[in-house]
């Protein structure tokens, strides 16, 4: 083993030797499965980067990239801590640190005010135009949870949350919100949706049992349908951004990437093997990275 491995491997094993809660709240946060940081953080670096029409600096790029991983965070304990009851009775979430008593709600609620206050910091250093978008957002995140309870498109509550980064990325740089900056929202918001509901079909049978709701019940069999629909409007929104702002081929090819990925996705989904319905979601990760990749090689090349 490498000399740096070999002391990163010890010095963990001492951290969790002296703190045995640590790997308990890595895993609450979900920073063992960061599928949902990227979700979030895509967009929101598509947004910065146009808003900025490039690189915008070390400052801002921290504060939304480190923002996201305290955010998302944030909104994974505050789901643990409203889906407690239910947890248990799901196979893929069973062995969650709550509902294992592995921690206390207590001990989550202190980690989430952590991280909660680290977030608030990030954005106190931008402008009080931004704060107030963070804020709304944070509400957003915080009555996600519930919404399962109460209606079928919990997923475009989801959206809304995953999409105020983009909004916050132009206040923060431009002091303003552009058109192009609700278009980005909008295509956002429909990916969201798009992508939550291949989630929400690998849970679909156990959310019946217990009485839940989500986009995968209401769709039932045109959920497929639905879905290609959804990223049909995804990829013709982003390529109306395009001709917006004038991007170039390097962008194209990254929306063409992203829309090869997504017809992928349309294979997996084709049987609704629970298994195949995750892979299409993680996909989504790519889809994002891919358009991020466009947007860079054009302000690169430009």
């Amino acid at each position: 083993m490498y000399p740096a491995r070999l002391a990163i491997k010890q010095l963990t094993t001492r951290l969790v030797s002296r703190f045995p809660k640590i790997p308990h709240l890595i895993s609450l946060a979900r920073l063992n499965r960061p599928i949902g940081i990227y979700l979030l953080l895509w967009p929101t670096l598509w947004a910065l980067w146009i808003a900025a029409e490039g690189f915008a600096g070390w400052h801002l790029f921290l504060v939304f990239l480190v923002g996201t991983v305290l955010t998302r965070s944030a909104g994974c304990i505050i789901n643990d801590i409203a889906d407690i009851k239910f947890d248990g009775q799901v196979k893929r979430t069973r062995d969650r640190p709550l509902v294992s008593g592995q921690l206390t709600v207590p001990e989550a609620v202190m980690f989430l005010g952590v991280l909660v206050f680290c977030a608030l910091l990030l954005v106190l250093s931008t402008n009080i135009f931004t704060l107030g978008i963070a804020v709304f957002g944070a509400a957003i995140a915080a009555i996600y949870p519930l919404m399962k309870r109460y209606t079928y498109m919990p997923q475009v509550i989801l959206g809304i949350a995953f999409s105020c980064g983009i909004p916050m990325a132009f206040t923060a740089t431009q002091g303003s919100i552009p058109q192009v900056a609700w278009l980005l929202v909008i295509a956002n918001l429909v990916w969201t949706v798009a992508y939550d509901t291949e989630y929400a079909m690998v849970d679909r049978d156990d959310d019946i049992r217990l009485g839940l709701k989500s986009s995968a019940i209401l769709f039932a069999d045109m959920d497929k349908v639905a879905i290609g629909a959804l990223q049909i409007t995804f990829l013709g929104t982003l390529f109306l951004v395009a001709k917006i702002e004038s991007l170039t081929w390097p962008f194209y090819m990254g929306l063409s990437l992203a829309a090869g990925l997504i017809i992928y996705q349309r294979f997996l989904l084709q049987n609704r093997q629970r298994d195949a319905c995750l892979s299409a979601f993680l996909n989504n990760h790519w889809v994002g990275l891919g358009i991020f990749l466009g947007l860079f090689g054009h302000y690169l090349l430009r």
